[in-house]
Formats: C-alpha cells, structure tokens, sequence
C-alpha cells in the first residue's frame, strides 16, 4: 500500500548519513583561510619574534611600536614582510592539518546536531594542534629565522632568500634533524593554543548564540574569535618563547646556547624576569587576535558557502 512505501521511504531517508564536507576539502578549506589570515598579520608575527629574540641588556626596553617604526625606518617596510613565504607555507602545513583534523573530529564527536563538551574539545583541540605542529615545525624554524635575522650582526646573518632556500640550506648545512629542532616545545605550544583557541572559540561561539542578542554570522564569529585569541595569547606565550628562543639559537664551540624548553624557561625567569614570559605580548595578542577573527571568519564562510551550494544545505552552521 501507499502507507507501507511512504514509511519504507522514511526509514531509508533516517538511514540515510546527512550529507557533510568531505574531509579533503575541509583540510583545504582550513589551510586557504589560515593563509589568507596570514597575509594581513605577518608584520605582526616579525615584530613579535624580533622582542622574543631580544635579550634583556638594560636600559629601555623596545615596545612593540618602536620595534615596528626600527624595523621599516632601519630595513626598510618591505621587510616587515620578511618570512612571508615561510609563514604561508607554516600554515599550508600547520593550519591545513589542525583545522582539517579538529572539524573532523568535531563532526564525529557531535551527536544528533549537538556540539561536544568544553573538555572534550579541548581534547580534539590537542591533538589536532599536535598533528598540524609536527607537520609544520620545518617551516616553523624557516619564519622564526628568517623574521629574526635582521635582529643579527651582519656578518652572522644567514640572509635566506625564501623559505625554500632557508629548508634547502638548513639541511645541507645542518643536517636534517634541525628542521624539526624545537619540536617538541612546538608541539607543545600548538596543544596548549589549540586547546585555548578552538575549545574557547566554538564554546564562547555557542554561549553567544544562548543569548539569543546577536545571531549566528560574521559579527558572532568575530566576537568569539576576540575572545579565544586573548586566552590562547596568555596561555601559549610563555611556551612561544621557549619555541622560538630553541629555533633562533646558535652555536658556540659547538655548545648550543640553550639546553631545551625548562633550560630557555629557567634562564629567561633568572636573568629577565618572571613577565618576560609574556615578552611581545601586544603584538602576540594583535597578530593572534586578528589572525584568529579572520581565520574562523573566512572557514566558517566557505564551510556555509560549501553546505549551501554543494550541499544543498540552507541556513547551516560553519561547522565550530
């Protein structure tokens, strides 16, 4: 009868998996925005690693603006751009992997259209961060130096030519294993902001759509995105710092200026004290904050965007 095919078909269509995002195309997705992102920041990224790399000598110490003004009035404002290709080519790797992986596994961890727990998207969170960072940690030690060599004495700059030719010669000369030199702290430091940052990201994203004042889309996205950056910024810096002071490091007689991440920590409290933990701290913040906002802004939009033109899938969610 009617009735009987008319339930059939019901039953087909509940057993049926909703349609979703292949997972190609969110790694594709999660890479293109994260790059996009990086365009507008970069000046950013040379000015936060070029106070990192400082070291405290007394006197005044540099803020953020004289640093930024040194630089183009120094060098020139074209290489506020330096490590560019180092930094695109970090999150064709890096970002591609973690937000590819974290939206996978966000879809699997969600039921019936229900987002997981704060706790456990901090779980996905860590290992999504920790995949993208091992990925990404050759490309990582290409940014920090090539934002950092202007900071050197001429005749100890290593004046790479693009982020290609920094991999290429770091191997030659160095041998392969200092492409992943500071992996770990690298690791670590993307556990701790993939945590902070997605985890508080799609948390403050769903407790601003609970009140029912602003709706979901581009203004919601951007105040969540403020918020996650601001609490990645204070829980990552001081393991930034590890990171980055391990992958500048040079050797003296063959002795390497820092023994790990707890040496770099150790030595940093001892000699600059406690805060300088959080050294750069204004440009971290404003290069993470917007980098943040404008990542999820534009994921969000192609995720909405693929659902309604491919999908056939209106009035959807950007899927964080």
């Amino acid at each position: 009868s009617s009735d009987l095919l008319v339930s059939l078909l019901k039953r087909i269509r509940m057993a049926e998996k909703p349609a979703t995002i292949p997972n190609p195309v969110k790694f594709l997705f999660g890479g293109l925005a994260g790059m996009g992102a990086t365009c507008f920041v970069q000046p950013l990224d040379l000015v936060k690693t070029r106070m990192q790399v400082s070291k405290a000598s007394g006197g005044t110490k540099p803020s953020s603006v004289s640093v930024l003004l040194g630089v183009a009035r120094n060098e020139g404002i074209f290489t506020l751009y330096n490590g560019l290709s180092a930094g695109l080519l970090r999150q064709a790797t890096y970002t591609t992997t973690r937000l590819g992986i974290y939206t996978w596994l966000f879809e699997k961890a969600s039921t019936d259209g229900k987002p997981p727990g704060f706790f456990t998207k901090a779980g996905l969170g860590m290992t999504a961060g920790a995949c993208g960072a091992f990925v990404g940690v050759p490309a990582e030690v290409a940014l920090i130096r090539m934002t950092s060599d202007g900071s050197l004495p001429k005749d100890q700059r290593r004046n790479y030519k693009s982020v290609f030719d920094a991999l290429i010669r770091i191997y030659k000369e160095e041998g392969v294993k200092t492409l992943w030199r500071g992996a770990t702290p690298t690791m670590g430091r993307a556990m701790v902001v993939n945590a902070a940052q997605l985890a508080t990201y799609s948390q403050a994203k769903q407790a601003i759509l609970a009140t029912e004042y602003i709706q979901d889309g581009i203004f919601c996205h951007f105040v969540a995105s403020m918020i996650s950056g601001l609490v990645t910024t204070i829980a990552s810096m001081p393991v930034d710092i590890a990171k980055t002071r391990l992958q500048s490091m040079k050797y003296v007689d063959g002795v390497p200026e820092y023994k790990g991440a707890v040496d770099v920590l150790g030595k940093v409290i001892k000699q600059e004290g406690f805060f300088a933990l959080w050294k750069g701290f204004t440009p971290y913040y404003f290069r993470l904050g917007p980098h943040t906002v404008i990542t999820f802004i534009i994921l969000e939009q192609m995720n909405i965007a693929y659902k309604e033109k491919i999908l056939g899938i209106k009035g959807g969610s950007g899927g964080l």
